[in-house]
């Protein structure tokens, strides 16, 4: 059996682990065997295919998982719910102090409360969405 299938088979068996592991170092490994029967089938020696393995096993994992980490640390760009609320511009329909109030915010009307127990907002004035307590607005 010539030596591209047996680079294919070893690129096959280290697939098996990645699925089951969920491991993507071994589809990288498993990419630098399928580059070293590629190098056998363009009429590349043992030594180079086995060069050609190294060197493209170690580059993807040296690129590609540090870029990988990167983006799994990244907070998820969509927020819902009432998380979106949160840092939103509201106006006050009726007078909002340390105890109740009532704001639009987001095209609904909220029952609010200052988060400073001493201010009071006015009707027409713009205030910012803190928190969200329940069903109340914390503002300010």
């Amino acid at each position: 059996m010539d030596a591209w299938v047996w680079w294919l088979i070893a690129a096959g068996g280290l697939g098996i682990p990645l699925v089951l592991t969920a491991m993507p170092e071994f589809g990288m490994v498993a990419v630098g065997s399928v580059a070293a029967a590629l190098t056998d089938a363009l009429g590349g020696g043992l030594v180079l295919q086995t060069v050609v393995f190294a060197v493209v096993s170690v580059a993807l994992i040296a690129v590609v998982r540090p870029m990988a980490n990167r983006s799994r640390r990244r907070p998820p760009e969509l927020v819902s719910g009432v998380e979106a609320l949160k840092g939103r511009q509201a106006v006050v329909l009726e007078r909002v102090d340390g105890a109740s109030g009532r704001i639009k915010l987001a095209g609904e009307i909220w029952s609010a409360r200052a988060l400073d127990t001493d201010q009071a907002y006015e009707p027409g004035q713009q205030v910012d969405v803190v928190d969200i307590d329940g069903a109340t607005a914390v503002v300010m």
